[in-house]
């Protein structure tokens, strides 16, 4: 319950609270690191869009078979 608590509380910063965010990261890495942290934090997201989507398509297949009428060898 506390970990919902503190999601819910992010939900609601402020332009202020932003700012004081950005400064501390600014003062604890430096502004040469941030180009470097972004551009991990952007591969990562992209990665993990990658493999959702690939999910995604892996659980579609199943029914566009079976749409199509095909029939899986093992039925259950």
């Amino acid at each position: 319950m506390a970990t919902l608590d503190l999601i819910m509380g992010f939900s609601n910063l402020g332009t202020g609270e932003i700012v004081l965010i950005v400064l501390v990261v600014l003062l604890l890495f430096g502004g040469k690191k941030i180009p470097e942290l972004m551009r991990g934090m952007g591969k990562g997201v992209k990665s993990f869009k990658q493999g959702m989507n690939e999910m995604e398509e892996e659980l579609k297949k199943p029914l566009e078979d079976d749409e199509c009428g095909k029939r899986p060898d093992n039925p259950i």
